[in-house]
């Protein structure tokens, strides 16, 4: 079941960090060894893109494949986030195409299938949540013709989700109709505000675009808050980066995101290394404990804003 969003508004003490790495980032290996380098290195979990390499949700016999895969997880003790971000999985020539905006809406409608799809293999899977994200504009596509056609191409897979009892984690991208946590509440708004939908918060991602710091995204994400991705990244620069090579501070921010309570992965996204995955994966895991145990030495509890009332946000807030 979705979590339930706190309405309260009262301190939270800090929440240990579960870390995982994404399957995006291991595209060479197969998903049995995968998981199980995962598993032997120490992650409490792993960040599961479906594509034609791991559990490919176009080819025969899904749900046999998928009990298969959630058995292996349960011996392994990797909790698991179902991501939908492959890059040619659907259309061997465009990458992420088709999208939720497509012009076409038969092309919609696989995107939309394969959400579908998703949910189902998250709930199958025991998954926290399911992620997705938006799409760029089409060109010659109005914006406000591409939020209807997201709020509709969504409407089903939140149904869905609802039934499965699986959130949906759309994530802000740059370059996306999608790009900022505004954005995303303006989704939320434009849906009204339905149980399932939750929010994907790619870390790197903040300090890369969003007006605040990324502790402060984070304090102000928290509500909505159901999948989390990390990595290093510079200022206005969309470039995934091992951890050191960038120009984030990670204690503050990691304690910023325990300070929430959040209890989902917080998954490292390094799609473009995985030509040298397992090295990357046996270097991430220290560095992101190591910050953890120095957030842990100075982090307070600290006030969640109350679900849908924007005037509880944090000073200084641009959340809409």
């Amino acid at each position: 079941m979705y979590p339930a969003r706190d309405a309260s508004g009262d301190r939270r003490a800090p929440t240990p960090l579960r870390f995982g790495y994404g399957t995006n980032g291991l595209a060479d290996l197969r998903l049995d060894d995968a998981l199980a380098l995962l598993a032997d290195l120490g992650y409490d979990g792993v960040g599961l893109t479906l594509d034609h390499m791991h559990l490919d949700p176009l080819a025969p016999d899904l749900a046999a494949r998928t009990r298969r895969v959630a058995h292996r997880l349960a011996a392994l003790g990797l909790g698991v986030t179902v991501e939908t971000g492959a890059r040619y999985v659907l259309d061997p020539r465009r990458k992420h195409g088709p999208s939720l905006l497509d012009p076409d809406p038969d092309d919609r409608a696989r995107r939309v299938d394969l959400l579908l799809r998703a949910v189902r293999v998250a709930a199958d899977l025991g998954a926290h949540a399911v992620h997705c994200f938006s799409g760029t504009v089409p060109d010659g596509t109005g914006e406000d013709t591409a939020w209807k056609r997201l709020a509709e191409s969504l409407s089903p897979v939140l149904d869905a989700a609802a039934t499965a009892g699986v959130p949906l984690a759309v994530e802000p991208e740059p370059g996306h109709l999608l790009a900022t946590l505004a954005d995303f509440h303006h989704l939320r708004r434009t849906l009204g505000d339905p149980e399932p939908l939750g929010l994907t918060l790619d870390l790197g991602h903040c300090q890369c675009l969003e007006p605040l710091p990324p502790a402060d995204c984070v304090r102000e994400a928290a509500p909505w808050l159901r999948h989390v991705q990390i990595e290093d990244m510079r200022r206005g620069v969309h470039e995934h980066l091992p951890f050191g090579d960038g120009e984030m501070d990670f204690p503050p921010l990691l304690a910023a995101l325990a300070a929430t309570g959040y209890q989902g992965l917080t998954v490292v996204e390094l799609p473009r290394h995985s030509h040298a995955g397992p090295h990357f994966a046996a270097r991430s895991l220290p560095f992101l404990r190591r910050a953890a145990r120095s957030a842990d030495a100075t982090t307070p509890s600290v006030p969640v804003p109350p679900h849908g009332d924007p005037s509880a946000t944090p000073e200084g807030s641009t959340t809409p």
